[in-house]
C-alpha cells in the first residue's frame, strides 16, 4: 500500500521543476474542443502543448486554400514538427492523439523517432477501416445526429458543446475550412506504418465507436512492436470526453510507468507520480 506521503504527492504534485513535454494532437474537433476535459489535469504532471494547427476559420488554413494548396496529413505533420522544433525544443515528447490526430501522430513518430517518447492513440483513424464521419450530419444541419454518432450516451454531453457546433456549422468560413480538411485527410491510411512505430504505444478504442471500427483497431494494434491495446466498455468515439475520469489517469500512468500495461489496477492509476526533469536531462 502506498504511504500517505505518496498519496498526497500524487494528488498535488510539486509545481516546481521541468516536466516532460506532452503534445496533444486533435481530430476534426479543434484543440480546445478536443481536450477541454483533460488538459488541466494533464498539466499537473506534464508540460502540455496544444497548438492550434487546425483552426478552420483561421487565416493560415484559408491562406492555403486561397493559394490552392491542400490541407492534408503531410501538411499537418509538417506543422506539428515545426512547432516541436521551434517552440518545445526539449525532446523527446509524449504524444496523445485522437481520431484524425492518430494519423498525424503515427506519421510524426515514424518520420522523426528521435523527437518522440511514448504515444497514446485514442480511437485513431487511418487504421485500415472505412470511416463514417458524423461531422457530415452536422454540415447537413443535424447537430444532434453528430452527437449521437460520437457518444455512446449523448444525454451526458454538455449542452454548450451542441450550441457551439450548431453556431460553427452555420459559419461559412469555418465550414469551408472543415470540409477541405476532411477532403484532404480522409483517405490517408497509416496501417502500413504501424510496424515502424517502435515507441511504447497505447491504442485505446471505444466498444461502441461508430466511426472507427473497434475490431479493426484491435487487429491493427497487433502490428505495433511495443503496442498495448485497451477497449473501453460503453464508450463511443471520444473516450477523452465521455470517460475522461479514466483516460486522464490512464494517460498519466502509461506515459510514466517504467513498464506500463493497458490494464493497470486502481492504485497504479491513482498514485503514479511522474518525475521532474533537470535542465538538459532527457527521459
Amino acid at each position: 500500500m502506498a504511504d500517505w506521503t505518496q498519496v498526497f504527492t500524487s494528488l498535488a504534485p510539486k509545481p516546481y521543476g521541468r516536466r516532460q513535454p506532452l503534445l496533444l494532437v486533435n481530430g476534426l474537433a479543434e484543440q480546445a474542443e478536443s481536450w477541454y476535459r483533460n488538459r488541466r489535469f494533464w498539466s499537473r504532471y506534464f508540460d502540455v502543448h496544444a497548438p492550434n494547427v487546425v483552426l478552420y476559420d483561421g487565416p493560415v488554413i484559408h491562406g492555403r486554400l486561397s493559394a490552392k494548396q491542400p490541407i492534408d496529413v503531410d501538411y499537418l505533420v509538417g506543422e506539428f514538427h515545426a512547432y516541436l522544433t521551434r517552440f518545445v525544443q526539449t525532446p523527446p515528447v509524449h504524444l496523445v492523439a485522437s481520431s484524425l490526430g492518430g494519423k498525424i501522430a503515427v506519421e510524426l513518430a515514424v518520420r522523426y523517432p528521435q523527437l518522440v517518447s511514448r504515444v497514446v492513440l485514442l480511437c485513431p483513424s487511418g487504421m485500415g477501416d472505412e470511416e463514417r464521419l458524423p461531422i457530415m450530419d452536422g454540415v447537413r444541419g443535424d447537430t444532434y445526429a453528430l452527437v449521437r454518432s460520437v457518444f455512446f450516451k449523448p444525454k451526458f454531453v454538455d449542452r454548450d458543446m451542441v450550441k457551439f457546433y450548431r453556431a460553427k456549422l452555420a459559419d461559412r468560413v469555418w465550414k469551408t475550412g472543415l470540409l477541405r480538411t476532411v477532403r484532404g485527410t480522409l483517405d490517408h491510411s497509416v496501417r502500413s506504418k504501424l510496424a515502424r512505430l517502435t515507441h511504447e504505444t497505447l491504442l485505446v478504442t471505444g466498444s461502441e465507436d461508430k466511426i472507427c471500427d473497434p475490431k479493426t483497431a484491435a487487429i491493427a494494434a497487433r502490428d505495433l512492436p511495443n503496442g498495448h491495446f485497451l477497449e473501453v466498455a460503453n464508450c463511443g468515439h471520444a473516450p477523452q470526453i465521455e470517460k475522461h475520469w479514466l483516460i486522464n489517469r490512464l494517460v498519466v500512468y502509461f506515459l510514466t510507468a517504467p513498464k506500463p500495461t493497458a490494464n493497470p489496477n486502481w492504485p497504479q492509476l491513482m498514485f503514479t507520480q511522474p518525475s521532474k526533469l533537470k535542465n538538459g536531462e532527457k527521459k
